[in-house]
């Protein structure tokens, strides 16, 4: 049996980041997650919360949670603390760090990133230390997410990208009773207008951590502003937030208009299929 005993690694060595075994720490994760996935399927909340409990203190939860942000694209972006994880004893002390008790997340350095249509998109983003804290607790609220989410949900899941999105427009444009309209959709000031308490009331994690994430504010030009609703594009944790809060739209326009190409009395009904990708949609 796997345990998080048998991934444990030396303390002082300058060599231990490197000698981490990966495959182990992935299966304990990955072993977790499953357990995690069925749980929700059983409706068992309160186990759902124990096991991501153990995750989220997991020696390799939080290994491969360093692994991930010290890996990717904003690897050599900083945040407020300009603090980079760029040495291996630097990414094995990170570990170290991801502690729950007595955690406050910095504020996020605010950035602006130009659009195609010439305007600028605000970006918040966290300390490298944060962003590691969210892609542990992204370990724990992916299995949740993957188990309730829409059926034609595929921006910002796992294994799903925006080709899924077009495949899935395309089939249901190639069928013989194929929608005759597209409607385009866009929820503008999604990310930045998701209300706070709606968050705290249904994301199932711990509300402690979630709350100061929410709370943390922005720093621009040396000015600390607060934050009262949205989770800012630029966290790891944001793109998540987002699908749980807008998961069931799918469900909602099928139940008040209809699925196209369903059945009812042998006939076949008009209605609505919904395509989304994060924020966008196309019903």
């Amino acid at each position: 049996m796997i345990t998080d005993k048998t991934v444990s690694a030396p303390t002082d060595n300058s060599e231990a980041w490197k000698q981490l075994p990966w495959k182990k720490c992935q299966k304990v994760v990955i072993r977790l997650q499953r357990r995690i996935v069925k749980a929700v399927q059983e409706g068992r909340w309160g186990k759902v919360k124990a096991l991501q409990h153990l995750l989220t203190r997991s020696f390799s939860g939080k290994a491969l949670a360093v692994k991930r942000v010290t890996e990717n694209q904003g690897k050599n972006t900083a945040g407020v603390d300009r603090q980079l994880w760029s040495t291996c004893n630097a990414k094995f002390q990170g570990i170290k760090q991801l502690k729950q008790r007595g955690y406050k997340p910095s504020p996020l350095k605010r950035i602006y990133i130009s659009k195609s249509n010439g305007k600028r998109r605000p970006l918040g983003i966290p300390t490298i230390k944060d962003r590691a804290m969210q892609a542990l607790y992204l370990f724990a609220l992916e299995p949740v997410s993957e188990t309730i989410s829409d059926r034609h949900s595929y921006g910002f899941r796992p294994k799903r990208s925006c080709a899924d999105a077009i495949a899935a427009c395309h089939l249901l444009l190639a069928r013989r009773n194929r929608p005759q309209w597209i409607l385009e959709g866009d929820i503008k000031g999604c990310f930045d207008n998701i209300n706070h308490e709606w968050l705290m009331k249904h994301i199932p994690m711990e509300k402690k951590i979630l709350h100061s994430w929410l709370k943390a504010g922005f720093l621009e030009s040396k000015t600390l502003y607060p934050t009262t609703a949205g989770t800012p594009q630029g966290g790891i944790i944001s793109p998540i937030l987002a699908n749980f809060t807008l998961d069931g739209l799918e469900q909602l326009l099928e139940s008040r208009f209809g699925k196209l190409g369903s059945k009812r009395r042998g006939k076949i009904r008009s209605g609505v299929n919904v395509i989304r990708y994060a924020d966008d949609c196309a019903p």
